[in-house]
């Protein structure tokens, strides 16, 4: 035994000494281990009021822990501010209460002092042991490991892992970490990609549901409660970011008298200077001072190249960014060449150079930025590469922008690239899917361009953007947002092109486009309206653009001139309408000449408005000479050539010329297929205006393929909520509808009205429309007291909208005079037919179908009353106009025969009634077919009036046509 010495026992051992250290080492420990009670930790205090919305993240940080049989190293990663903290401190403390670590929870610092040093600190404040100071700090590590108590799992907790990339960061703490023993969990908090052989957590933002629990938690329910739409409004603003919504959570708690609207205002102000995001408080788990200052954090350790591609980054929406954008800006920039002063940075790349730029801009990108948590990739592995910034960081990065030198020229170059986003858009009032998909990338940074970089816009070039915005959403049925856009690139053009008067009258006249197609009619015409007049006062001007472009000037002035006879138009102002067409006419004219193609448009909007008075012939010789004009071009298979046989095929269609109106929409269809397929709005058009053809004619089931045709690919290019939908299923519902199938036919016509009111308004003439057509159903179904209020709403409403003296106001009349007429009211159905008849001569003139239709319909009124003298002129006036108008052999002309046949039968005029029907069936037959209602309402008319002249003894007054004599023989037969 020695005492007071050293003895010297490893040579009489034949082991060296640090071998001998070891075991001697480990001896002492167990000598000296002391009694631990409870689970050893040094977990700090958690400033989390209530913790929210991380359930399966603490689920998902459990598994990840405990799903290898060795050494598990999860990391919970993320931006600054996340929560990476909290969620790993809730972790510990949820399972040191469960007692999943039995041995221990070890809490590091990995931005405080030398993890080595945190971790001999707490083996021997906490677990007790005796570590020997002579030994190099690895030794010292390696010794508590080694002689850390046994008996169950050991958590250990590195936080805030970071340095100036991953592989600096994980040296930092690899040469601290404990052995590869199943007993250890570690897990780190970082923001930075540590790499594959360490299992990753990604921490995302909360919900929205979760932010607003966790800003209720902090200053009340009831007052989030009273202002819970701002209260989204300011948790979308903080990105959901949780440092950010405590901060502000607890500026607002120590301010009680500031609303939530308050402290939006200010956010919006200050941006991230604002005091709510600056004001930490001591007892908050996180320990940055502000949201800034944990940005800061990351921001100190990129080059400064991958500094001015965040500055590229911040000026987009938060919205994914096509990482294409910014590979073509560099393409033909080079601010790789950072060391190089700045008026250098910029000039252009080699060609040899550019894939080795390009790898290097990927380069920052990943390795800079998003193995940073600065940015992410929101791209599915296969596809082309999207990125998005965080709404906080957005921020930030602008924040540091502005105190770039060269700042200005980067936005004014930014604005630039947007103009020519914009340029590519299509300018259509339809756009196809892949269409809607091809640009919807654009949307929300054109609308961010629009709204936040004004300012660095050349004169002129911002009506770009917001033209196409406008554009965009009118093509999806988006109306209010079109009108935001459209109104203000009104602004706008006025603002800062008010000595441009060919951009003002643009978009003076794109949103009365919108206005029209909206049926808010006094709006669009005012525009219109401004729009020539400015074009009159300049055409009469010495304005230097008219000087050098009066024919571009005359041009457009002709082309406002349509646009307001439009407007006139569709409110029924006929009279008004058609002089605006026909000097636009002779402006075109005078330009290009009497035959030039560019008339057509022109002419086929002149021919619409007799279409529209019934004016059949003019309108035809117009569509033929638009037809033939447009064909001069050397291309003549355009949209415009099948808009035109489509509208000559519809006046064909009035007229019951229906073997000359099919070939027309057939035709049409053909080059629309040739043009873009059966995958385009215009197609799908055809396909209506074809099938309510076969509709007419009876024609059920060739009509109903192709109404549903129309229908699927109207939603397939246009979605499921489009005006254009409704106008299919109103489409497909007036089959159903008329070939008896009512039940099928009222959701169809439910689903329309739904539609048409949540895109169009409760007061748009579609609207209108559509409630009129459930009012029909309802009616045919028997079902009175709920037509009636239908009818009068419809009625109401297009009063107000269109005003007393219009077209569809004499409709609405009509249809409530039928109700009555159904119900035998017919004191109340007179005046009403009397004064549809009276208004109808007003707006259409004496001679026209609509005006023979109200004359059959009083006449009928009165042949049921019994009031014969009465009713024989009006039949006879209804039957002449039909035969001058429509042509001898239409459908409307046998219905008139009919009807004054059965006037005649009523009367027991027999021989007066029976050529009548003849002449009718036979139209009825050829035109219609024998299965059309139509078709059997005469022939069983016809047979009802050959059993009454049977009854009545009367056969001899009958004539001797074979289909009179025939059923005579037949009907006697039966009798006997």
């Amino acid at each position: 035994m020695v005492q007071g010495g050293t003895a010297y026992i490893g040579d009489q051992l034949n082991v060296d000494a640090a071998t001998l250290e070891a075991v001697l080492n480990k001896l002492i420990a167990e000598r000296q281990q002391p009694q631990i009670s409870g689970i050893p930790n040094n977990l700090p205090r958690s400033g989390a009021v209530e913790f929210v919305g991380r359930e399966t993240d603490l689920t998902d940080l459990h598994t990840q822990l405990h799903q290898v049989d060795r050494l598990a190293i999860t990391a919970l990663r993320g931006m600054g501010g996340i929560g990476k903290t909290e969620l790993a401190l809730q972790y510990a403390l949820h399972h040191r209460g469960l007692g999943t670590y039995p041995s221990g929870i070890c809490w590091l610092q990995a931005k405080e002092q030398d993890i080595g040093t945190q971790v001999v600190n707490f083996a021997t404040d906490k677990l007790r042991l005796t570590v020997r100071t002579d030994s190099d700090l690895p030794r010292q590590v390696q010794f508590c490991w080694d002689n850390w108590p046994t008996g169950g799992d050991v958590l250990v907790v590195i936080d805030d892992v970071s340095g100036p990339n991953e592989n600096a960061a994980y040296a930092a703490i690899k040469t601290y970490l404990p052995p590869q023993e199943t007993r250890f969990r570690v897990l780190l908090t970082t923001r930075l990609q540590l790499g594959t052989s360490i299992q990753t957590v990604q921490i995302d933002v909360l919900s929205e549901a979760a932010s607003l629990k966790l800003l209720k938690s902090l200053i009340g329910g009831n007052r989030v409660n009273q202002e819970l739409d701002t209260a989204k409004a300011l948790c979308e603003w903080l990105g959901y970011l949780p440092l950010g919504l405590e901060l502000v959570g607890r500026f607002l708690a120590r301010k009680p008298g500031w609303t939530l609207a308050k402290m939006q205002q200010q956010l919006n102000e200050k941006r991230l200077a604002a005091r709510a995001l600056c004001q930490a408080q001591p007892d908050m788990t996180a320990t940055h001072e502000s949201v800034a200052a944990a940005f800061e954090l990351s921001w100190q350790d990129l080059d400064d190249p991958i500094k001015e591609l965040t500055y590229h980054l911040c000026f987009y929406a938060l919205a994914p960014i096509p990482w294409e954008w910014i590979e073509n800006h560099y393409k033909s920039h080079n601010p790789s060449l950072m060391q190089q002063p700045i008026s250098l940075i910029w000039l252009p790349i080699n060609n040899q150079n550019k894939t080795d730029d390009l790898d290097r801009l990927e380069h920052w990108r990943d390795e800079g930025l998003v193995d940073r948590s600065l940015l992410t990739v929101v791209s599915s592995p296969a596809a082309p590469v999207k990125v998005q910034l965080h709404q906080l960081i957005r921020e930030f990065f602008r924040t540091k922008l502005e105190q770039w030198p060269d700042a200005e020229r980067l936005k004014r170059a930014y604005c630039k690239r947007m103009v020519k986003v914009a340029q590519q858009m299509p300018q259509a009032h339809f756009l196809t899917r892949d269409q809607i998909l091809a640009v919807t990338p654009a949307i929300p940074h054109l609308a961010e361009t629009a709204n936040a970089w004004q300012q660095w816009f050349e004169a002129g070039a911002l009506v770009w953007p917001l033209r196409g915005l406008g554009s965009f959403y009118r093509s999806q049925g988006a109306y209010e947002q079109a009108e935001k856009w459209l109104r203000d690139c009104l602004t706008v053009t006025l603002d800062r092109l008010g000595n441009n008067p060919r951009a003002v009258v643009v978009s003076l006249n794109e949103l009365a486009s919108l206005y029209e197609l909206l049926g808010r009619y006094s709006e669009a015409e005012s525009l219109h309206t401004d729009a020539l007049s400015l074009l009159k006062q300049l055409l009469s001007s010495n304005h230097p653009d008219i000087i050098s472009n009066r024919h571009d000037f005359v041009s457009l002035f002709a082309a406002s001139l349509n646009n307001l006879a439009l407007v006139y138009e569709s409110q029924g102002r006929y009279s008004e309408a058609e002089p605006l067409y026909k000097e636009g006419i002779l402006l075109e004219e005078k330009l290009f000449g009497k035959e030039h193609p560019n008339l057509a448009r022109s002419l086929n909007n002149l021919a619409e408005l007799y279409r529209a008075q019934g004016r059949y012939n003019e309108a035809e010789a117009l569509y033929q000479e638009a037809l033939a004009l447009r064909r001069q071009l050397p291309d003549a298979a355009d949209s415009l050539v099948a808009s035109i046989l489509n509208n000559l095929a519809l006046l064909y269609n009035l007229q019951g010329r229906y073997s000359e109106a099919e070939p027309l929409f057939q035709e049409a269809l053909a080059l629309l297929q040739k043009l873009w397929g059966d995958d385009h709005p215009y197609t799908a058009t055809t396909f209506d205006n074809l099938a309510e053809l076969y509709r007419i004619q009876g024609r059920y089931r060739e009509a109903e393929p192709l109404f549903r045709k129309a229908l699927s690919i109207a939603k397939q290019l246009l979605g499921e909520a489009h005006p254009h939908i409704a106008t299919s299923l109103n489409n497909l519902a007036y089959l159903y509808y008329s070939s008896g199938r009512f039940s099928e036919a009222e959701p169809l016509y439910q689903e329309a009205l739904t539609l048409r009111k949540q895109l169009l308004g409760n007061t748009h003439p579609a609207v209108a429309q559509s409630t009129h057509n459930i009012a029909l159903l309802y009616q045919s179904q028997g079902r009175y007291s709920e037509a009636e209020p239908l009818y009068r709403e419809a009625l109401a409403l297009r009063q107000r909208l269109l005003g007393n003296e219009h077209p569809d106001v004499a409709t609405s009349l009509e249809d409530l005079a039928g109700l009555y007429y159904s119900q035998g009211r017919y004191s109340e159905a007179e005046p009403l037919y009397c004064d549809v008849l009276t208004l109808r001569q007003r707006l259409l003139g004496d001679e026209h179908p609509k005006v023979a239709a109200s004359l059959n319909n009083l006449a009928e009124l009165y042949r049921l009353q019994g009031r014969y003298s009465e009713a024989e002129p009006l039949h006879r006036d209804a039957l002449t106009l039909r035969q001058q108008f429509l042509g001898s052999e239409h459908p409307d002309v046998a219905q008139s025969l009919n009807n004054l046949a059965y006037l005649y039968e009523s009367q027991e005029r027999y021989s007066k009634a029976e050529p009548l029907y003849i002449q009718a069936l036979s139209i009825a037959h050829q035109r219609l077919g024998e299965d059309h209602p139509n078709t059997q309402t005469v022939w069983r008319n016809f047979v009802g009036l050959l059993q009454a002249v049977v009854a009545a003894d009367q056969t001899d007054s009958l004539s001797d046509q074979p289909i009179t004599q025939a059923l005579l023989q037949q009907i006697q037969s039966d009798q006997q």
